[in-house]
């Protein structure tokens, strides 16, 4: 009977309402990224709709997470997928925004490595039993904070309210990001070395 069931487990698992939250943030890469390739709007109503779609559907990176515990619906697959749909939407956005010479690509290269090294890092720290050295940090946390105000800042690039200049505030922020992207990056080196250092000898 368990081999049976097995399969519409799995479908469960792969398409449950915090899993599609999950994947509409894949899914939004080339939406916003396709936004800028209309020609049918002029520049302020595509930075308009990217904003819009980015702030929409980085919300699911709460709500997907909230729902899950509520609906008792996590997973493995969840948590794996999670993190991967997030640095998606952000490297994409940065990628976007480089193109459109509001963002250095400077930025976008200490970012996007960091994200690379310290995946790659988390994915050998788990081969060798050792996860909760390089577990989530709140100074990850407010990086990724700051990340997701400075980038629809960035789409925006316009005033907001009459009186927030976007396109400002937006460079500011993803420069202060970016130093907090490498902050945590030694941070979290550092709480690996002592297991980096034991299987170096």
């Amino acid at each position: 009977m368990h081999a049976v069931n097995q399969p519409a487990h799995n479908r469960a698992m792969f398409f449950n309402l915090p899993t599609l939250l999950t994947w509409a943030r894949i899914v939004a890469i080339p939406l916003i990224v396709g936004v800028f390739y209309l020609d049918s709007l002029d520049m302020a109503s595509r930075n308009l709709t990217a904003t819009v779609m980015f702030v929409v559907f980085a919300a699911t990176d709460w709500a997907d997470g909230y729902l899950a515990r509520r609906l008792n619906q996590t997973s493995a697959f969840g948590a794996f997928l999670d993190p991967v749909a997030d640095k998606f939407l952000v490297c994409a956005s940065l990628l976007v925004l480089v193109h459109l010479d509001r963002a250095d690509v400077f930025v976008a290269l200490i970012i996007i490595g960091r994200e690379i090294a310290i995946s790659s890092l988390r994915e050998w720290m788990a081969i060798i039993g050792a996860t909760k050295s390089v577990a989530v940090h709140m100074l990850g946390k407010v990086k990724t904070t700051v990340q997701m105000v400075a980038i629809p800042f960035l789409l925006y690039d316009g005033t907001l309210f009459g009186m927030v200049d976007t396109a400002l505030w937006g460079h500011w922020l993803i420069w202060i990001s970016a130093v907090l992207t490498v902050w945590s990056m030694v941070y979290y080196l550092q709480k690996a070395l002592p297991e980096i250092r034991a299987r170096a000898r």
